[in-house]
């Protein structure tokens, strides 16, 4: 059972907020919590941890929608865990508290920064999304430096320590009664600057380099999602941890199959023979050809079904069915004999015809 507030409860706004009054009703609450305004008070950083994922949230449009669609465990099941620590939440939002109230620098400079995430769109066949694959991409990267190994300095040279913070990272100003802390602009936030940059990556730490990742693609992923590859993002500045790599899924249609949740739909067309008598007739499934029984009687546009025979679940939980529309496809260029054969049988429909009629409005035959 998820015992998470409403996120909308949590920052105090309607559910059609925009994005300017989510972001004041977050301030307001950032304001009233923020650790730095209540030393030991576990209360008030429950508070402000719970503030801080509600933002997280309805800030992102993509996040917000999702929320909105499934709740709580939408997110979960897309990979979103809730408040990560408070490294995670100021460097995010770092330029929101200094905005706010000069929160941030002093978290900063305790840290290196993370680097970007990264995004690849990634084409895969019908049966690979059915059954899952290895795809080996290709992408462009930020890595660490191999010149400097991350630290952004020329070899045989150290970093500095900032003169105007004094490697706190943050500077104090004072407005009216407060004492402001505002991050340092001039190492921004880092409390140390790189008097000899590194020639290669000109003191960011990091180059740019081409990178071959292995996506593994689980059985039964669909258009419109998205993979998360840990840490395969851009390298970060200084040293700092790599961000992630998202993988966008598009799927390509099919020629035969074609999709409906985890059940596969198709077409199987049979002679006005097979309909009438009945046969077994070979049918291609995503496994493999399959026959397919033809009931006796079988009328253009019945459904048959092979069980277990559609798309695996994603999550686990068995395979979807293959549904299948009958089509009964009338002949063409027919010879002397069959036409012959088929008036024949016209003649005694037209008799069984005239009978049923002649019964239906109490005349004798």
């Amino acid at each position: 059972m998820n015992n998470k507030r409403c996120y909308y409860e949590v920052l105090e706004v309607s559910r059609e907020a925009t994005e300017g009054e989510i972001k004041a009703a977050y301030r307001k609450q950032a304001l009233k919590y923020h650790p730095d305004r209540n030393p030991g008070d576990k209360a008030a950083e429950e508070c402000f941890k719970e503030a801080s994922e509600a933002y997280e949230v309805l800030r992102d449009p993509e996040k917000r929608d999702i929320y909105n669609r499934y709740g709580h465990e939408g997110l979960s099941g897309r990979g979103f865990s809730g408040f990560q620590g408070f490294d995670d939440i100021f460097s995010n939002f770092g330029d929101i508290f200094e905005e706010f109230f000069g929160f941030g620098g002093r978290r900063r400079g305790t840290r290196s920064q993370r680097g970007s995430d990264l995004r690849y769109d990634l084409s895969l066949s019908f049966m690979e999304a059915a059954f899952g694959c290895d795809k080996e991409i290709e992408i462009r990267r930020r890595e660490v430096c191999e010149t400097c190994r991350g630290t952004g300095c020329a070899e045989g040279t150290e970093p500095a320590v900032c003169r105007h913070c004094g490697g706190s990272g943050q500077i104090s100003q004072n407005r009216g009664f407060f004492t402001v802390r505002t991050g340092c602009p001039y190492c921004r936030g880092e409390g140390r600057t790189i008097p000899n940059p590194c020639a290669k990556c000109r003191g960011q730490g990091t180059s740019h380099t081409r990178k071959k990742v292995t996506v593994r693609v689980p059985a039964g992923v669909d258009t419109g999602q998205r993979l998360r590859l840990s840490g395969e993002g851009e390298g970060g500045p200084q040293g700092g941890m790599p961000g992630d790599l998202y993988v966008f899924l598009e799927v390509k249609p099919h020629d035969f199959f074609q999709r409906d949740g985890k059940n596969v739909i198709c077409r199987v067309t049979i002679s006005f023979v097979q309909a009438a008598l009945g046969d077994s007739v070979p049918v291609p499934t995503i496994s493999g050809e399959k026959n397919l029984t033809i009931p006796k009687g079988t009328q253009p546009g019945d459904i048959l079904t092979f069980p277990g025979e559609g798309i695996p679940s994603l999550r686990g939980g068995g395979r979807g069915d293959q549904i299948m529309q009958v089509m009964v496809k009338t002949p063409v260029n027919l010879t002397k004999e069959q036409e012959r054969l088929l008036t024949e049988f016209a003649e005694l429909e037209k008799n069984k015809f005239t009978s049923r009629i002649k019964k239906l409005f109490g005349k004798s035959a």
